[in-house]
């Protein structure tokens, strides 16, 4: 599990509403083509999130199912499709009024192929990423125009 942390100068609601909007996912995940939420009105567990990313120079779709969600604090993903499957956490702090820390923690599983790619490429591919990422994602938050 690959675990990431980073304090932002935006009240909780934004940050988790930026952070866990599928549409939004390409502005600060590396690989991110599109993303879209699959629901009748606001999320609600049981949605499927679709995301589709470029791996080795092909786009992939993958479905996970929203398992977790308590806005604007928690919402969780678990991948459902594919030889590799997304496991991701996504924790929101208020830190007062105006700030709030984002803890995000990934893991995945392997199906087929996926058994060997996940210890031997995706896990270490996704301890190197997610740092760059979540500090993309509070650059881009925090420029973001205020709700």
């Amino acid at each position: 599990m690959t675990t990431v942390s980073v304090e932002v100068e935006r009240p909780a609601g934004e940050v988790f509403a930026y952070a866990t909007d599928p549409t939004k996912f390409h502005t600060w995940q590396d690989g991110v083509v599109s993303g879209s939420m699959e629901s009748h009105g606001a999320p609600a567990v049981g949605d499927h999130c679709r995301t589709t990313r470029r791996i080795g120079g092909t786009q992939r779709p993958a479905t996970s199912e929203l398992v977790r969600l308590d806005p604007p604090r928690a919402w969780s993903v678990q991948g459902i499709d594919g030889p590799i499957r997304a496991h991701v956490d996504v924790d929101v702090q208020p830190l007062g009024a105006e700030r709030a820390r984002i803890t995000i923690s990934v893991d995945f599983d392997g199906r087929g192929v996926g058994k060997v790619l996940v210890p031997l490429i995706v896990r270490r591919q996704a301890r190197a990423e997610m740092p760059k990422n979540i500090a993309r994602l509070k650059q881009r938050v925090e420029a973001a125009p205020r709700s």
